[in-house]
């Protein structure tokens, strides 16, 4: 059973990897250009384009951020603002995609040769967004453990800055496209 499950995995990952080899250009460049990132593979930029769609629809990455409820409930009255737990209202798929991929950055920035291998091609743009992502998120977790926050609300903090770096190269990787499409 183990070994039937393990195929079945393998044939949806290979049936995943065909479809998105065969996507238009657009989502194409955007799934490359989103495993340029620390903790995105394919399965994940893949699904993360799944489940957002074109990210130039939302204005702003708070917008993104919003989206996914991964932002604080906020209770205000008056001058009073009171800041609680993440709302969750959100797409469930999408957050759980950046939260596993948030637990990433507990390590210092780095280049290793797998994200090198998927950083091939890319433009200068996007890696250095990605690199600045790994020097603010890794910082980020550094200083809220730090401050004695448990891991979990660390990691849901980092996951919601992430989703700002993805919007930040899917934006850029779809102006990409747009430009060479109109020159």
């Amino acid at each position: 059973e183990v070994e039937h499950m393990g195929e079945r995995i393998a044939r949806l990952e290979r049936a995943i990897h065909e479809a998105a080899q065969a996507a238009p250009p657009t989502m194409r460049a955007v799934i490359d250009a989103l495993q340029a990132l620390r903790g995105i593979a394919e399965m994940s930029a893949v699904t993360i384009v799944a489940e957002v769609g074109p990210l130039t629809r939302f204005a702003t990455a708070r917008q993104l951020m919003g989206y996914s409820g991964a932002v604080p409930r906020e209770d205000s009255s008056g001058t009073r603002t009171r800041r609680g737990a993440i709302t969750k209202t959100g797409n469930a798929h999408l957050r759980r995609i950046v939260v596993e991929a948030a637990w990433a950055y507990r390590g210092r920035p780095a280049v290793g040769p797998g994200i090198r291998k998927r950083q091939e091609g890319l433009s200068a743009d996007v890696t250095a967004i990605a690199w600045k992502a790994q020097h603010r998120l890794s910082a980020r977790y550094r200083s809220l453990m730090a401050r004695g926050k448990c891991k979990q609300q660390v990691v849901t903090a980092i996951a919601r800055e992430l989703l700002g770096f993805i919007w930040a190269i899917g934006v850029a990787a779809e102006a990409a496209i747009d430009g060479r499409r109109a020159a």
